[in-house]
């Protein structure tokens, strides 16, 4: 009776721990009926998720990961923010350390330098059925976090909205030189807004537009894009190009003399949420991707000011007029890897014209 006994305790441990069997390749890519059970076992004998992103700490990561917390109360979700740059870096010199820490990463131009580095897991998630196709990564290596659009910032004060330019020939205007900004530091400013144009109307015209944008005397401005947005609002630079479209609208609606204007084709690129190599927590982290696709995290999003990528979940009324599509504008969607791929002929006719 006593082996008998023994032998059911080890039946019963072992049908307890087919998730914690699962390697994290096999985790990632688990498309069963049982999925989410799996996930939630394993994720409650985790117990823990690290998280590293660019979102805002108080505007959205705070209330994103308070909300998948709430759903899954037995996961303490830990953060780590920072811009970019600085999460590739942290990622990459653990990993060189041999002690990987974070399980999700997410921000803009993230994706494809730590894609070439080989430290992301491709992953399925069912939330990503209902989304735009153009916004999605054939090799399942990301999924699109949020949305950003890209605008010229201009001071109502000094700039009546009717004398507000508004198209890219319209900065070539003289009364403009001097006076126009944009962000050099960043992939999101100076590089972006000549991978717009070069992808858009090909090498020979983007280069003729360049050779005249640089006679300008652009101001190069070396900060962050909010704090770029600020100096604007400020009437240091009238003008500001290439900034995140919904960050003067937030501004405008406390009353700050500033707005956005689209110029067609209205560069945007997404947000993207990525599951990292040897993950210390795969179920929760999976559990966390989910959440952040998922219409629930995306209203989280939505009302943190974020544009949501989830079809299902609308922008809020007041960011509405910098949707590209519905207001007229073509929209040139850059996908991550075409950015990466593009960056050294985006880099050199930055050299040629503004180095």
């Amino acid at each position: 009776m006593r082996g008998l006994s023994s032998l059911a305790a080890l039946l019963l441990i072992a049908s307890s721990l087919p998730a914690l069997a699962l390697t994290e390749p096999e985790i990632a890519a688990y498309k069963g009926a049982d999925r989410q059970k799996i996930l939630e076992e394993g994720a409650r004998k985790e117990g823990a998720v690290t998280f590293y992103t660019g979102m805002i700490v108080d505007q959205a990561t705070r209330p994103l990961l308070a909300a998948f917390q709430k759903k899954y109360p037995y996961v303490k979700a830990d953060y780590w923010r920072g811009d970019s740059r600085a999460i590739i870096q942290k990622v990459l010199a653990e990993v060189r350390n041999g002690n990987p820490l974070a399980d999700v990463a997410e921000s803009s131009g993230l994706s494809e330098p730590l894609v070439q580095a080989g430290v992301v897991e491709p992953f399925t998630s069912p939330e990503l059925a209902t989304y735009d196709p153009k916004y999605l990564d054939p090799r399942h290596l990301y999924g699109p976090s949020r949305l950003s659009y890209f605008a010229t910032a201009y001071n109502t004060r000094l700039v009546p909205k009717e004398a507000a330019p508004k198209s890219y020939e319209a900065l070539l205007d003289p009364k403009w030189k001097g006076k126009i900004a944009w962000r050099v530091d960043s992939d999101s400013g100076s590089a972006l807004f000549i991978a717009n144009l070069r992808l858009a109307w090909g090498e020979a015209k983007a280069d003729a537009y360049m050779k005249r944008f640089a006679a300008q005397n652009i101001i190069s401005f070396d900060g962050s894009a909010r704090t770029l947005v600020n100096r604007v609002m400020e009437g240091e630079y009238p003008l500001a190009v290439n900034i995140f479209a919904h960050h003067p609208l937030i501004s405008a609606r406390a009353g700050a003399p500033v707005d956005s204007i689209l110029m067609d084709p209205v560069a945007s690129v997404s947000g993207t949420v990525l599951l990292l190599k040897n993950a210390r927590h795969p179920y929760a982290a999976m559990l966390l991707i989910d959440f952040i696709l998922s219409k629930e995290g995306q209203e989280t999003l939505k009302h943190s000011d974020y544009f949501p990528s989830n079809p299902a979940v609308e922008p809020d009324d007041y960011l509405k007029p910098i949707v590209p599509g519905p207001n007229g504008f073509t929209e040139n969607y850059l996908r991550p890897e075409a950015l990466y791929e593009q960056s050294d002929k985006t880099q050199a006719l930055f050299d040629k014209y503004f180095n």
